[in-house]
């Protein structure tokens, strides 16, 4: 069994406890149900950076890759270096993440936020938007066609904005369809955990103009930036590169400014 069919294993579990423990009603209830939405991929198209900076404590790859700061100040620091937007991870297992960090970064921004997680399910899309997320990722990896299209309709029926994210030709093929609002493509192999940009390029140009084109993983340099533009690509998600550092927020000031001389 690969780590991603592990993870997709245990999220089933963990749903479907979350289910019992908490009804989907009881998260429709929330504050934060009825706010009405920012636009992460609007965001992007009138941004010169495009960038998404993620929160991230740890993942499969690396145990730890920082683990001493508060959401609250990632989130304050991103804001304030003039981020498109922030990625929350809200897996606990994997990633050391929970809903609560959403939550938390939703408390003190004003900015899009994307709850990155394994969606597998429509009570996922309800807890997202009862805790403040803006956008959803969807994982064409682990998703067939008609699940992809029940979840982005679904999501779109709550106000929240759909990142696809695809890793291969084939993905591409099976997720295209107008209930996205972006495309991702993730460089980073799921099976090897190898990553090349040589990804991004190679798919950019049969993802249609109608979807924001959006770069995952591996982005370390400014010059990988200005390199994807020029394939169409306008949003470009950022994490351990920031999050490897003592002041992520800082760091992406620094990225950006260079990004824009």
């Amino acid at each position: 069994m690969s780590i991603l069919d592990q993870i997709i294993a245990d999220k089933k579990r963990e749903v479907a406890l979350r289910k019992k423990i908490f009804s989907a009603q009881y998260w429709e209830k929330s504050p934060l149900f009825e706010r009405v939405t920012f636009s992460l991929a609007e965001r992007l198209q009138k941004s010169s950076s495009g960038i998404i900076a993620e929160h991230k404590r740890r993942s499969p790859s690396r145990s730890n890759i920082n683990s001493s700061l508060t959401v609250a100040d990632v989130a304050k620091g991103y804001e304030a270096a003039g981020v498109c937007g922030m990625s929350v991870l809200t897996d606990l297992k994997y990633f050391g993440g929970s809903l609560e960090d959403l939550n938390t970064a939703r408390a003190v921004s004003n900015f899009p936020l994307l709850r990155k997680e394994f969606i597998i399910d429509p009570y996922q899309l309800i807890e997202a938007k009862a805790h403040g997320a803006d956008v959803i990722l969807l994982i064409a990896a682990v998703l067939d066609r008609n699940e992809i299209k029940l979840l982005s309709e679904t999501a779109k029926s709550l106000g929240l904005e759909v990142l696809l994210e695809v890793h291969n030709e084939e993905e591409l093929d099976k997720s295209i369809m107008p209930s996205l609002d972006m495309l991702g493509v993730n460089n980073r192999n799921l099976k090897t955990f190898d990553v090349s940009l040589e990804t991004s390029k190679q798919l950019a140009l049969k993802i249609p103009n109608d979807f924001v084109k959006v770069s995952e993983s591996g982005i370390s340099e400014v010059e990988a930036i200005q390199e994807l533009k020029t394939f169409g690509y306008e949003g470009f998600l950022i994490g351990e590169n920031f999050m490897k550092t003592d002041n992520p927020g800082e760091a992406a000031l620094k990225f950006i400014k260079k990004l824009n001389l």
